[in-house]
């Protein structure tokens, strides 16, 4: 969890952004530098137990110290990203995801008011959430707009997300994408889009209608490959001269590759298999920017580049370590590059700022990453079945956590009504 302070500092650039699994408006701030040197201070809050993130220049104009996150953006062009926010400076806009979304909207007064009205008119508790959620998503592009104009669209955006009851429904999630698009109303606005098979259709729909995506839970290359086709098909068949406002990234999720593979290559037990644990996630994450790399050049996305298209965003997300004998930059220092963006959980962001790398590394030793690939393909592990595994687990997951705070919304509804 965190806040931003200083919000205003026009050398501070932040964007708002959602990849967790669970469901709701989940949020992320880059930190990067574009106008001055600027200053990033972290320290903890132990009554609030919040980061504190502080950009901009002392009193006197002068210089301060610059951190690993300004150079990994300014110099290998990388956006870090803190993940896990909880509140911004202001109160408006709950910076939260969406577990601490559910325990504020039952224990908090934040959304009292709100809530209040909306149950007094009548509304069901689905209806009350989305309004209580588009309230909060407009409030806080309202406040990214500037940073939105001043990039010329690179960054400022806030995500929202379609109900995960979608997930396997490709027109429904068109015409929830197409609404809250609508509804929410602000031009640096992003609807999230999980990977599942039924939904790449949706992100070329949703993304030829000129409405701009953040898609999640990708695990497998496969699925990464048609993430990318959709989003090229999408351009090519919005009939928009200009597609420079169109933008999506594409959220490739990390450690949970490992998590799965490192049980499998246990239960085959021999010294071939151990050996090439903790190496899957990061092989895997190399041969998808390879894949990016060949995907966002040639003939045919030079076409769309002269019509104003932006590429899609490689998004390195879950790199948080999941096991403690593995070093704590595993998911970061091995994946730098340019034109990627990388999600920092508290844990990955204390560690980088404190030993981490600032070096291109992510298309290093892509050799290496092959031969690890195609070690495990040998070895009986099967990728697209990994990757299956892990979308139907982040799937049901969005669900449970759905499900979760809607529940929590109507046990609060109901004590309302009985007090009334």
């Amino acid at each position: 969890m965190a806040t931003i302070s200083k919000l205003a500092t026009p050398s501070f650039v932040a964007s708002i952004r959602s990849d967790r699994l669970p469901v709701g408006p989940n949020r992320y701030v880059p930190v990067r530098s574009v106008a001055a040197p600027v200053r990033l201070s972290i320290r903890s809050n132990n009554q609030r137990r919040c980061l504190v993130v502080k950009c901009g220049v002392d009193g006197n104009g002068a210089s301060t110290k610059k951190t690993t996150l300004h150079y990994l953006y300014e110099q290998q062009g990388q956006s870090p990203w803190y993940d896990n926010l909880c509140r911004p400076v202001t109160d408006l806009i709950p910076l939260i995801s969406s577990g601490i979304f559910e325990r504020a909207i039952s224990s908090s007064s934040a959304y009292d008011e709100q809530f209040k009205q909306l149950i007094s008119a009548g509304n069901d508790i689905d209806s009350v959430y989305w309004e209580l959620v588009i309230k909060d998503i407009q409030d806080a592009c309202k406040l990214f707009e500037p940073i939105y104009d001043q990039t010329d669209g690179a960054d400022g955006y806030v995500s929202v997300e379609v109900s995960p009851r979608l997930a396997n429904d490709t027109q429904g999630t068109i015409e929830a994408a197409k609404w809250l698009h609508k509804v929410v109303n602000r031009p640096n606005v992003y609807i999230k889009i999980p990977a599942t098979a039924e939904c790449v259709p949706s992100i070329k729909e949703v993304i030829a209608n000129g409405i701009s995506v953040n898609v999640t839970l990708i695990f497998s290359l496969a699925r990464y490959e048609a993430v990318i086709d959709a989003y090229l098909d999408g351009l090519e068949a919005s009939g928009l001269s200009d597609l420079s406002r169109v933008t999506s990234v594409a959220s490739f999720f990390v450690s949970r590759v490992d998590s799965l593979i490192d049980k499998m290559l246990e239960k085959i037990g021999t010294p071939e298999a151990l050996d090439l644990r903790g190496k899957a996630a990061v092989a895997q994450a190399k041969l998808a920017y390879k894949l990016y790399q060949e995907k966002f050049s040639g003939p045919r996305w030079e076409a769309l580049v002269k019509k104003g298209a932006k590429k899609q965003r490689v998004l390195w997300a879950s790199t948080s370590v999941k096991n403690p004998a593995y070093p704590d930059t595993l998911y970061v220092d091995p994946l730098i590059g340019p034109d990627t963006v990388s999600t920092m959980p508290d844990q990955a962001l204390y560690a980088v700022l404190d030993h981490g790398t600032v070096a291109r590394t992510i298309d290093v030793n892509v050799s290496e990453a092959e031969g690890v690939y195609s070690a495990l393909e040998k070895l009986g592990i099967d990728w697209d079945q990994v990757g299956t595994q892990l979308e139907l687990e982040g799937v049901d997951s969005f669900k449970k956590s759905f499900e979760s705070l809607l529940s929590s919304l109507q046990e609060k509804g109901n004590s309302l009504k009985l007090l009334a």
